[in-house]
């Protein structure tokens, strides 16, 4: 059975979008319009036939929604009144007569207008609609018994309707259901299936006001027991008032036992038993009484006089950092010295001729290097060689002087600082303590750890070490402490002043490939669940992965890489059924992606006005190029490449140079004052600093300037004086190796720096040639295509020119 409406509707309707609610047929509602999409779409209505699609948006915080925003159902209305409002918006009164299906949106000029077709009213059978009016009509007077907050003259109107249709309509808007749910009663023809959402949705709500008044009343029954619980605990403190006396003596005597035992110094004791004295006579529950328990409890459990012996037998430690470690020779062998003297110490004091407080001091090493080179496993195996507990103190972004020296007991929640802290784990008196990321203290404005730290790192100061909460000295002379570093020049001056640096380098690449087949290469095959037979990775892929997948100094990524590799290769074995795989050079692309990272290699031929220099960075040496280029112009120097300012330095010191021996070259004087010279270094990104380019960049001048080009296969590095001495530069071992892996065969160092050649294996200098320079007519004799005899050659020849003129010819 179909209910038939009389009411036109026009075959095209404008569309005014709303948002957040829907709106049903019969109903009469106000409707405030603001956007222009709206009120264009009103205006576009009240000039036909004031009829409008009122169409609801699936997201209300679309502002300028279109076809794909809004339902496909709306509502046809009559507009019965509109009124425009100073600000710019409209207010329309609007009587909904139809359920309508969009067919089609189509775009007019500034609204959407929309064809349309009338949605029937179908009723179903007379009983089992009769059953569900009566049946939602019940659910909503439940709801309102159960308090739903619903206007009591909405209620009335809505108990008063006889009209199936209007019933699930209006209680459907007037609810606070969802959208979608709103917008599903409105698309439903049928009205016997659009009464059976509602009657769902009102089961739901009555469900919730049910679950509500379940978990309020379970909120009460534990309120009202935990006041039942609050009663008998004070009874049970009443009680152990009566009994504390025999208990809190009881604990009195088990501190001052645990004292006596520790037998401490003298300064120490007379405080400890002081506080003991004054615990006695506190109540065992008042705050006070816990603050001194926690003291006495830190104090007891503190290693006074508990050490380990030291097990020193240098071949036994050289063995276990040989075993750990593959490298760090100058680090091993500064900690085998360290070793060899303490053990002279010992026998010494065995003998009595030294004190035991003169044969506990030490130095305090600084182990400053780039991450990932074995800092802090250096100083795990130097404490396993001693036999000694190890204990690690991260220090990084310690902003305040309590974090090193505790909090006085006067704040609550006071505790000592990190350093007691670590003796109490550490449970002996001489430990190795390792003060990790040093250079990474803060300062703030409740005080500087660093300063903090002045004291401990003093063996002259640390025999008597006191902690703000403990307020007693704490002898620390015998505990070995070991600060780890990346920058140096972010210590201060006077705690960097109190220790002993030993430099850590970073790998190159043949240590690199060294440390992955010993160490990380077993270990990730234990990670990864995988055996050694079921994996191999050659030598050569090994070598790729280090120089192509990964560029830092340590071996960190190249471990977690390495990683990537063995779970590919564990996912291969059990999906393919492998046995065993292998893994070649021509493999890793195939696993890890292309190479993330394609060192430098030498130009392919001698060429004019470019030069080879190298640089060193943290992660390891290369070489870059420098290019010089002239242009007509009025004498400008153009510096680019992102160069720093001591770079940019060293470029006009070049340019000095070059001018000051243009005649002893060949140059014509007037080719500066006439030629723009543009000096560039690629990768323009990058930014570059240093004076280390200087010999670099004048051969790259002096080239372009006299027309001799540059060679190859020579790499060059040293600054450079406007009397063109070559100074020495730092980083030697790594821009070398740089230069050996780019390809290059003959490099050009400064002569002061000829001793660092030592840091460099004799197998690795086996390849190369080395040429040190004092002056730069040595380093451009190397350089230049010809030599010097290139360039003086070239000044004989433009002087001879000069010499010769030609006669005037005879008048007649």
């Amino acid at each position: 059975m179909e209910r038939t409406t009389t009411h036109p509707i026009p075959a095209a309707l404008p569309v005014c979008p709303v948002r957040g609610s829907v709106i049903y047929p019969t109903m009469v509602m106000p409707i405030d319009a603001g956007r222009p999409i709206s009120i264009q779409a009103i205006e576009a209505a009240l000039s036909q036939e004031r009829v409008i699609l009122i169409v609801s948006q699936r997201d209300k915080e679309v502002e300028e929604p279109g076809p794909q925003d809004l339902f496909e159902v709306g509502t046809a209305c009559n507009i019965l009144r509109m009124r425009k409002n100073a600000d710019g918006s409209v207010q329309m009164l609007v009587q909904a007569f139809a359920r309508v299906r969009v067919l089609q949106y189509r775009r007019q000029e500034g609204y959407l207008e929309a064809e349309v077709e009338r949605l029937p009213e179908v009723m179903g059978k007379e009983t089992e609609l009769k059953a569900l009016f009566r049946e939602v009509r019940e659910r909503f007077e439940s709801l309102l018994k159960e308090g739903k907050l619903v206007p009591p003259e909405v209620a009335q109107v809505i108990l008063n309707l006889e009209d199936p249709v209007q019933l699930a309509d209006y209680i459907a808007f007037h609810l606070e259901f969802k959208l979608e749910d709103k917008q599903q009663i409105l698309a439903q023809p049928s009205v016997t299936e659009r009464l059976k959402r509602v009657a769902v949705l009102l089961d739901a709500e009555l469900d919730l006001i049910e679950t509500q008044r379940r978990i309020q009343q379970q909120v009460r029954e534990e309120i009202d027991k935990n006041q039942r619980e609050f009663y008998l605990r004070e009874q049970m403190k009443a009680i152990q008032r009566e009994l504390h006396g025999e208990e809190g003596e009881m604990e009195v005597e088990e501190f001052r036992q645990k004292i006596e035992a520790l037998n401490l110094p003298e300064s120490v004791r007379g405080e400890v038993e002081r506080e003991l004295s004054r615990f006695a006579r506190m109540h065992p529950d008042s705050a006070e009484a816990s603050v001194v328990r926690t003291y006495l409890d830190w104090i007891v459990n503190l290693p006074w006089n508990t050490r380990t012996e030291d097990r020193i037998d240098l071949k036994e430690a050289k063995r276990i950092l040989d075993e750990d470690h593959y490298g760090l020779e100058k680090v091993k062998d500064r900690v085998l010295e360290y070793l060899a003297v303490r053990k002279l110490k010992l026998e010494r004091q065995q003998k009595g001729e030294i004190p035991p407080e003169e044969a506990a001091k030490g130095p305090i090493l600084l182990f400053v290097g780039p991450p990932g080179v074995g800092k802090t496993s250096i100083a795990k195996s130097i404490a396993k060689s001693l036999g000694r507990k190890y204990h690690r103190i991260s220090l990084g972004g310690a902003r305040d002087e309590s974090d090193i020296r505790g909090h006085r007991r006067t704040y609550i929640g006071a505790m000592p600082g990190r350093i007691i802290q670590g003796m109490r784990q550490a449970g002996s008196k001489n430990p190795v303590i390792l003060l990790d990321e040093v250079d990474k203290l803060g300062v703030s404005y409740q005080g500087d750890p660093a300063a903090a730290l002045l004291e401990l790192l003093d063996p002259a100061q640390n025999k008597e070490f006191t902690d703000h909460y403990l307020g007693v000295p704490f002898d620390m002379s015998e505990v070995l402490f070991i600060c780890t570093a990346n920058f140096p020049e972010h210590i201060p001056a006077p705690l960097f002043d109190r220790m002993e640096l030993i430099e850590f380098t970073s790998y190159i690449e043949q240590e690199k490939l060294e440390i992955a087949r010993r160490y990380l290469l077993p270990r990730q095959l234990y990670e990864n669940g995988l055996k050694e037979s079921q994996v191999h990775i050659t030598e050569a892929a090994l070598m790729r992965l280090i120089t192509h997948y990964t560029r830092e100094a340590g071996v960190r990524n190249l471990e977690r890489e390495i990683g990537a590799l063995l779970r590919k290769s564990a996912r291969a074995i059990l999906e393919g059924g492998k046995k065993r795989v292998r893994i070649g050079e021509d493999d890793l692309e195939k696993y890890l992606g292309p190479a993330r990272y394609q060192p430098e290699s030498e130009a392919r031929e001698p060429q004019v006005g470019m030069a080879t220099g190298m640089f060193y960075t943290p992660v390891g040496g290369d070489i870059l190029f420098v290019e010089v280029a002239l242009m007509p112009g009025k004498g400008n120097l153009i510096l680019t490449g992102q160069l720093g300012e001591v770079m940019k330095e060293s470029a006009r010191a070049a340019l000095s140079y070059a001018k000051k021996n243009a005649v002893r070259f060949g140059i014509d004087l007037k080719r500066f004052d006439q030629t723009d010279i543009h000096i560039h270094v690629p990768a323009g990104a990058v930014p570059k600093e240093g004076p280390s380019a200087g010999v670099a960049i004048t051969a790259a001048l002096v080239s372009a300037l006299a027309e001799v080009p540059v060679r190859n296969d020579v790499a060059m590095t040293g600054e450079i004086t406007l009397t063109g001495r070559v100074l020495p530069i730092g980083g030697v071992r790594e821009k070398v190796l740089g230069a050996r892996r780019a390809g290059i065969r003959e490099v050009i160092l400064p002569k002061r720096n000829q001793p660092d050649l030592s840091d460099i294996p004799p197998y690795l200098r086996q390849s190369l040639q080395f040429n040190f320079a004092e002056h730069l007519d040595q380093a451009l004799d190397w350089a230049l295509v010809g030599g010097l005899s290139a360039l003086t050659a070239r000044a004989g020849a433009s002087k001879k020119a000069r010499r010769t003129k030609v006669q005037p010819a005879a008048r007649a």
